[in-house]
């Protein structure tokens, strides 16, 4: 008997297992919507430290006071200066800046004219709840420093130098997400942290409830491979898992609205390469855990809790300590979550995202690899 024949016997009598099983398919197909739809209506969120980009074409001392107005409170953080509006471009494209201010050439006359002076603000949408709350930030600061340069229009005037009052006119802009819908970046989040929720705690139980039963030490004596069983392990709950990712994102785009400016076929491809990385750490979840509720806390400390912190769908990682935006590279989840945001919302294709996917394959490899490894001790 093959390699491959005992691989798909495995498979086989694990697809039964779960098709015989009605509570698995229930956690694996009308949980995730569940959760789609409570999510999309409940989550808010709130933001510190925006990281923010200045393209300065004035150069003057009055565009240096205003920028400085942005950085004294700590709602902001400056992270770039643009050269030019093909770098403001890269930065927003990239994430390298959640908002950029482009102050013109004629900012400091303007002023000195007494006329209203434009100042464009560029934000990313994509995050529709930081762009709301930056936005109101920009205009707080904005009017304080209008303020400021009113004050002194008449402090000249009353010292016999009349000069009309300056003020500042933003113009916004807002990029990916022109409306601010929450849900257009909530859906694209949600593809990551259910992914991560389901998929790995009904693969370590099954592996888990196998062990307790007894059956599994067949395994162990007979002529299959530790590859060939995990495989066989692994496959059904692979295809599980992408058709969840099919009904979350048929969801997401028909009932939410959500869109997808990407491609659709990028999207679902790295979800699968997402999909063994989710179902290889329930494959190492099973070779830990000596029970199925051993199973189901390591599932819920090693990949929801840090789904849902360190993935950057609740918290923005830019916010973060140092220390932790390091530490939420460990996590597949932070990575799947600037893929599919990033197809979803930028149209961003595989030029801008392979550092993700390639991570995301390294990960998969890497757990797949401990995971057999530790079940070849086992069955020795």
């Amino acid at each position: 008997m093959s390699s491959l024949a005992r691989l798909g016997a495995v498979a086989r009598k694990e697809m039964r297992e779960i098709l015989r099983d009605p509570v698995t398919l229930g956690i694996a197909i009308v949980l995730p919507v569940l959760m789609m739809v409570l999510f999309t209506y409940a989550i808010t969120l709130d933001v510190r430290e925006v990281r923010l980009a200045v393209l300065d074409e004035d150069g003057s001392a009055e565009s240096r006071e205003y920028v400085a107005g942005f950085l004294r409170p700590g709602y902001f953080r400056l992270d770039a200066v643009a050269r030019s509006l093909k770098d403001v471009d890269r930065l927003l494209d990239r994430g390298g800046a959640r908002v950029v201010l482009v102050i013109p050439a004629d900012f400091s006359r303007t002023l000195a004219q007494g006329r209203p002076a434009g100042v464009q603000t560029l934000l990313d949408g994509s995050f529709a709840n930081t762009a709301i709350i930056a936005l109101n930030y920009i205009d707080a600061i904005t009017e304080a420093y209008t303020r400021r340069l009113q004050e002194r229009a008449f402090a000249a005037r009353v010292g016999g130098v009349p000069r009309p009052a300056p003020a500042i006119r933003l113009e916004p802009r807002v990029r990916y997400n022109p409306e601010l819908r929450s849900e257009h970046y909530v859906v694209p989040g949600l593809f990551a942290v259910i992914l991560m929720a389901f998929p790995p705690l009904l693969t370590a139980l099954a592996v888990v409830r196998e062990r307790e039963r007894g059956p599994i030490l067949q395994i162990y004596i007979s002529p299959v491979r530790a590859w060939e069983f995990l495989g066989g392990k692994l496959l059904p709950y692979a295809a599980l898992a992408f058709l969840e990712m099919l009904l979350l994102l048929g969801v997401g785009t028909l009932w939410f609205g959500a869109p997808v400016h990407g491609s659709p076929a990028l999207l679902l491809g790295l979800s699968l390469l997402y999909v063994f990385c989710t179902v290889g750490i329930g494959l190492l979840v099973s070779t830990v855990a000596r029970s199925q509720v051993v199973a189901i806390l390591l599932s819920i400390v090693l990949t929801l809790m840090p789904s849902f912190l360190f993935s950057g769908f609740i918290f923005p990682i830019d916010s973060m300590p140092v220390p932790f935006q390091w530490y939420t590279h460990l996590f597949p989840a932070r990575h799947f979550m600037e893929i599919a945001r990033g197809i979803a919302l930028k149209g961003a294709g595989l030029e801008q995202l392979w550092p993700s996917a390639v991570l995301l394959l390294a990960y998969a490899a890497g757990v797949l690899a401990l995971a057999s490894l530790r079940f070849r001790r086992k069955s020795g």
